[in-house]
């Protein structure tokens, strides 16, 4: 099977659709897809449910799908950087569900992993646990959690050989590999692309199983999202 595609909006084409549940990889604009998302955004496609640990910020990664009105639902952990997401949510026009980060991480991999549902303490007495079942192990609370399935998972990679084992760069190795694992069919945008065989097998942090289609975005911006500098010492 040929994974490999021209651009971003090749490696989309007659996969995504309206009314989809997309996962999202990336941690504020660390180890975003930047090119998948930019090519989601021009595809036109609405009534998007994205899961995505935050939405970016404004005018740059999901950010970007917010001002243009396609996401009507976010499944995230955090929106603090995100004006637009804010208000939107303020404003009633967006729908969100609020998940607690380590549970967001669990509910995509334990997806991936074919476990439709776990226990955990997170959430027990808050309104994170409201309309959940409750059970006690060890003489301790857990709420039950459902796992995440998205139709498609979209996905930064560092590298990746042509048959799809993918590696990740330090810090971008966040909420992706969970994602890629969530998704019916994963599309993941690497900055090298190598033969097979080239990537060391103990060096791959997820197998080409879980990897459908690849696109190479070698000079992506990779945007700082707050930069902070220290002032010259004074003599």
């Amino acid at each position: 099977m040929n994974k490999i595609y021209p651009d971003a909006a090749t490696a989309l084409a007659g996969v995504v659709q309206n009314g989809q549940t997309i996962a999202v990889g990336g941690f504020g604009l660390c180890g975003i897809p930047e090119a998948l998302i930019g090519a989601l955004r021009d595809s036109g496609v609405t009534g998007l449910t994205a899961i995505s640990n935050n939405a970016g910020v404004d005018g740059f990664g999901l950010g970007q799908l917010l001002e243009t009105r396609q996401i009507k639902k976010m499944i995230a952990s955090y929106v603090g950087e995100n004006k637009e997401f804010a208000r939107q949510y303020l404003a009633g026009e967006l729908e969100l569900e609020f998940t607690p980060q380590g549970t967001l991480a669990e509910k995509l991999r334990a997806g991936g992993a074919g476990i439709p549902a776990f226990f955990t303490k997170t959430g027990v007495g808050t309104i994170v646990a409201d309309g959940k079942e409750i059970r006690e192990f060890d003489g301790e609370q857990y709420v039950m959690e459902r796992s995440l399935v998205a139709d498609v998972s979209l996905v930064k990679a560092w590298k990746a050989d042509k048959a799809g084992n993918l590696v990740f760069r330090k810090t971008a190795r966040n909420f992706n590999p969970n994602a890629a694992m969530a998704g019916k069919i994963c599309i993941v945008e690497v900055e090298q692309l190598v033969e097979t065989g080239e990537i060391d097998p103990d060096q791959v942090h997820l197998p080409s199983i879980f990897v459908h289609r690849i696109v190479v975005n070698a000079t992506p911006e990779k945007r700082i999202e707050q930069r902070t500098i220290r002032a010259a010492n004074q003599e």
